[in-house]
């Protein structure tokens, strides 16, 4: 098996795994609500947030979906907490670069976000894969 074959089962076994074991499901009290959906595919998001001082104190989702947008939310969740609202938005660029398949700032490790660049070569899933980092956008827009 080749090194790039090695790389896309782990690559789908962390997509899985977050699919099936979700970090940061649920929802939060008094914090920012957003709601967004993908109407082409069905995919629905419920992101709370909670920002105090220019910091993601706490980020939490919910909704339903394909795989590859449920183990997107999970990732954006883990990778924004505790981070300053200027870092959330820079990783939300990032990951948009990835998914357009671009060149994009890795001085920031991505930790499991790396597991979803390979679905930059499937137009159709990007929108699944950045509908929470969307919702997170306009999340911390509100704050």
């Amino acid at each position: 098996m080749s090194f790039n074959a090695n790389l896309d089962t782990l690559y789908r076994q962390v997509i899985m795994d977050h699919y099936k074991n979700p970090r940061n499901k649920g929802s939060l009290e008094d914090s920012i609500t957003i709601d967004m959906n993908n109407p082409t595919c069905g995919d629905r998001i419920h992101l709370t947030l909670n920002i105090e001082n220019g910091v993601v104190k706490d980020a939490k989702f919910d909704g339903e979906g394909c795989s590859i947008s449920m183990a997107s939310a999970s990732m954006m969740t883990q990778a924004i907490k505790g981070q300053e609202v200027d870092t959330a938005l820079k990783l939300s660029k990032i990951f948009s670069d990835m998914m357009q398949g671009k060149d994009y700032d890795d001085s920031i490790d991505l930790g499991d976000i790396e597991a979803l660049a390979g679905v930059s070569k499937f137009p159709a899933r990007i929108k699944c894969a950045t509908l929470s980092w969307k919702a997170m956008e306009k999340g911390v827009s509100q704050e």
